[in-house]
């Protein structure tokens, strides 16, 4: 992988919408031809490859191809951002109890620019599991950061709604 690869992947990326869903094929065979240009066993092929089945709606295609990647070693900011989107793909399959396992070491993962997401689609797959209270909580956390006023008050709502009363 090179910075011209790079470039070229960002670049057919930034045409995901030029395709509607009975040309979904189309734009996964794009990304098709880039991954082959890489060296066999990159982590990178089956992740680009599982964002392309999970970004045209089949999830159930894409969730074989993050383990996959992540199975070989993908690491750093893409490697989080394939737990993440592994995660949102197992909820949207009815496997939120996995979402939630992968997705809580995240919590204390080093911060980086993906900490909301990680805290969204957290929140997503507890709810998938009834535990809706955990997830407002940790949404809540996540948008007191972001506001220009109330910070702390939503920080200390977001805490309430998960400590046992007492």
């Amino acid at each position: 992988m090179n910075e011209d690869w790079e470039q070229r992947t960002t670049a057919a990326w930034a045409t995901l919408d030029e395709y509607d869903e009975a040309h979904a094929a189309g734009f996964r065979a794009v990304i098709d031809t880039l991954v082959a240009e890489l060296p066999d066993g990159s982590p990178y092929g089956p992740f680009e490859q599982a964002c392309a089945w999970d970004s045209t709606g089949r999830s159930d295609k894409a969730v074989p191809l993050y383990r996959e990647a992540l199975a070989r070693g993908l690491g750093g900011y893409r490697g989080r951002r394939a737990k993440i989107q592994l995660s949102s793909s197992l909820r949207n399959l009815g496997q939120a109890e996995e979402g939630v396992k992968l997705l809580t070491p995240e919590l204390d993962a080093p911060s980086d620019e993906l900490d909301d997401a990680v805290r969204a689609c957290l929140a997503l797959c507890l709810s998938g599991l009834g535990r809706d209270r955990e997830g407002l909580s940790l949404v809540l956390g996540a948008l007191a950061a972001h506001l220009p006023r109330y910070q702390r008050s939503m920080a200390n709502y977001a805490r309430l709604l998960t400590e046992p009363e007492g």
